[in-house]
């Protein structure tokens, strides 16, 4: 190939997903996403793919040390390529302006793929159980529709659509599976489509977390769902986070850290380890009374019968949480023995997620880096806040929403063979 196979994003997120297609050579000509803090992030990180292109990471370097503002930062790359992140809510009213801004930053080259999958919550068996209607009437239940547009505009030679396993049971007002509803829009827009439902862990990715990833192939064709090549790594929690500092709860910085020496060959398989840039984000979020009471109960039920807590089983003084009805299991122990930590989910900007070390008697809510690595996002991918200084909170959310990047890399590495 002379060129770089181009894509778009929707949806984007903090960019999991796009992070996977760029590993494996792809180049994004723009992503859109509604979330500021998430487009934030974004950008930063195409400022950093741009830069170490042209092998001035040092650059990117000084800003990660906190040497230079975000502003400065962004002032290294040329603003076009900025601005190739669109912070727009996708509907019907922002098409118009979305495609212009697309049609700009394409000029005369086509589009050969898009990527992306709508928010989870309308589709998930939890977000629907959660909402008093069942989510029925949501708009978010029809943002397949214009994912439609984008495809009938650029016309695309494949379409990957990620989402939450509970897409196909999510039924609208009359009954009708959404999921066939969709497949069935996306065949009147040209394109064939297939589709299995996937768990992260068997993509050398440390969850047992499962999405439906749906691929469309412009055409009749059918037969031809690149089902990436399976990887189950003998790896331990304890090896992931070896070479982090031990911190205490309210411990640890957002800038850089010094890291120790690491003995394992996980990190270095996954993509994970970077050897030139800072490690950030190593900090953990401090606890009140309660929490460390929590946290006490949930790590002895965890080290005398390796089994995790249900919500509704602590004591009534105990429960603060409004839905007691689903997500049961949100204190979730990240011990150090386990082969596979469980799915670092969305709440986890407010739930209890901790880690239990091997070597000395603490516990205390992983930090997001540590999320970030299971999330298998390297270690120099930085997570923006929309006002510029560090917001904990907003970083836990964009992680835990994210694609995991190996899966998104190992799809992309085999998408990327029927170009050859």
């Amino acid at each position: 190939m002379n060129s770089k196979l181009k894509f778009l994003d929707l949806f984007a997120g903090a960019g999991g997903l796009s992070e996977g297609f760029i590993r494996a050579g792809f180049e994004p000509v723009a992503h859109v996403e509604s979330d500021q803090a998430a487009c934030f992030t974004l950008q930063t990180r195409i400022g950093y793919h741009w830069l170490n292109e042209r092998r001035r990471i040092e650059q990117y370097a000084e800003y990660l040390k906190g040497a230079i503002s975000r502003e400065a930062f962004y002032e290294y790359v040329p603003r076009q390529v900025i601005d190739s992140v669109i912070n727009a809510e996708i509907s019907a009213i922002t098409l118009p302006y979305i495609f212009r801004r697309v049609d700009a930053l394409l000029g005369n080259h086509s589009l050969d793929l898009i990527v992306g999958g709508p928010p989870c919550q309308a589709y998930s068996v939890i977000g629907r159980s959660r909402d008093k209607n069942r989510m029925k009437g949501d708009k978010r239940n029809y943002l397949y529709t214009y994912y439609a547009e984008f495809l009938k505009r650029y016309k695309p030679s494949y379409f990957l659509f990620e989402n939450v396993t509970g897409l196909l049971s999510a039924r609208d007002d009359d009954g009708s599976l959404y999921f066939n509803t969709m497949r069935d829009l996306f065949f009147d827009c040209g394109y064939e489509t297939e589709y299995m439902a996937l768990s992260a862990s068997d993509y050398g990715v440390l969850q047992r977390r499962k999405r439906v990833i749906l691929v469309g192939k412009k055409g009749r064709q059918t037969g031809f769902y690149p089902e990436p090549q399976k990887w189950n790594p003998n790896v331990k929690v304890s090896e992931v986070f070896e070479d982090l500092p031990v911190i205490s709860a309210g411990e640890g910085d957002v800038g850089p850290c010094a890291t120790n020496t690491y003995s394992g060959t996980w990190q270095k398989d996954a993509g994970v380890r970077i050897e030139d840039l800072p490690v950030t984000w190593h900090q953990a979020r401090p606890h009140n009374k309660q929490d460390l009471e929590i946290y006490r109960i949930v790590v002895d039920l965890w080290n005398r019968n390796k089994r995790r807590l249900d919500y509704n089983s602590l004591p009534e003084q105990l429960k603060t949480h409004r839905h007691r009805h689903s997500f049961l299991d949100r204190f979730k122990v990240v011990a150090s023995d386990l082969p596979f930590s469980q799915t670092v989910v969305a709440h986890i900007a407010k739930d209890g997620h901790y880690y239990i070390h091997p070597d000395i008697n603490q516990n205390r809510s992983i930090t997001p880096r540590e999320a970030a690595r299971l999330q298998t996002f390297p270690d120099d991918y930085y997570f923006e806040s929309s006002s510029g200084s560090p917001a904990r909170t907003s970083a836990y959310r964009q992680i835990g929403n994210a694609v995991p990047v190996l899966l998104a890399q190992k799809f992309a590495d085999k998408m990327k063979e029927v170009w050859k």
